[in-house]
């Protein structure tokens, strides 16, 4: 057995793919850096991540795959599901080795599970662009912080760019402790790190604009007013906004 090391990145991983062909690794598992124990019997191969070979790998896949069909390895890897890296080598595996397009051979379990994984990181993606709710800085940057199941934030950019283009704007991942910053121009992917007990409820007081409480209690009323006891379904709203969310939401924390 061979543990194959990458940095954790997609084009980490496509440099993967390039050297086990290359070096004809076999019965290959993946270890990212951060959690690399190695393997206790077998080999371990560590990659350097190599864009000229992760594009040649690319290029490969986009000759026996559809545009849909690489947009769901990619958001595999973003779904960050049991084993995913296995997940995408097997499905590559059966790209290759297949004369045909394989995307829609549901019956191989690698490309169910891509279809899968793929669905999933689009539901949430989706959800993450309905309920970000952003919150106002005294220097007039406006951020939200959410925790989504998956690594979304590449995904999300451009809906966020687009809609909201004249104002500074900060999006941050504090389950993967990095965000994405709009400055008017470009966005851009940023590193946040926070002090131990720093982020606590007094720090966001202490930055947050005068009057931005007023206008969280403004949308707190109106989302009160706007509620028809009558007519609550509670399951299905539970089936469109999971309680998960709940802390991140300001109609749900008055």
């Amino acid at each position: 057995m061979t543990s194959v090391v990458y940095d954790g990145t997609y084009e980490g991983w496509l440099t993967a793919i390039f050297d086990i062909y290359a070096y004809k690794l076999v019965d290959v598992v993946f270890t990212r850096d951060e959690a690399c124990t190695g393997c206790l019997f077998g080999e371990t191969h560590t990659v350097i991540t190599d864009e000229r070979k992760s594009e040649r790998v690319l290029m490969g896949l986009r000759k026996r795959l559809s545009a849909e069909g690489l947009t769901r390895l990619h958001k595999t890897y973003l779904s960050e599901v049991d084993k995913s890296d296995e997940v995408m080598w097997h499905f590559v595996c059966h790209v290759f080795n297949s004369p045909h397009n394989v995307e829609e051979d549901y019956g191989h379990p690698a490309v169910w599970a891509v279809k899968q994984a793929a669905k999933r990181v689009k539901r949430e993606a989706h959800r993450m662009e309905a309920f970000v709710r952003f919150k106002l800085t005294t220097d007039q940057l406006y951020y939200a912080i959410i925790e989504p199941d998956c690594d979304v934030l590449p995904l999300i950019s451009s809906h966020f760019e687009s809609r909201y283009a004249d104002q500074r704007w900060l999006i941050y991942d504090a389950k993967r402790r990095y965000g994405i910053y709009y400055d008017l121009e470009t966005v851009t992917t940023v590193a946040i790190e926070f002090q131990y007990g720093r982020a606590t409820s007094q720090l966001i007081a202490e930055i947050s604009d005068e009057s931005e409480e007023f206008y969280q209690e403004l949308w707190r009323r109106y989302f009160k007013s706007v509620t028809i006891d009558a007519r609550k379904n509670k399951r299905l709203q539970l089936q469109h906004m999971p309680k998960r969310y709940w802390k991140h939401l300001t109609e749900k924390n008055g």
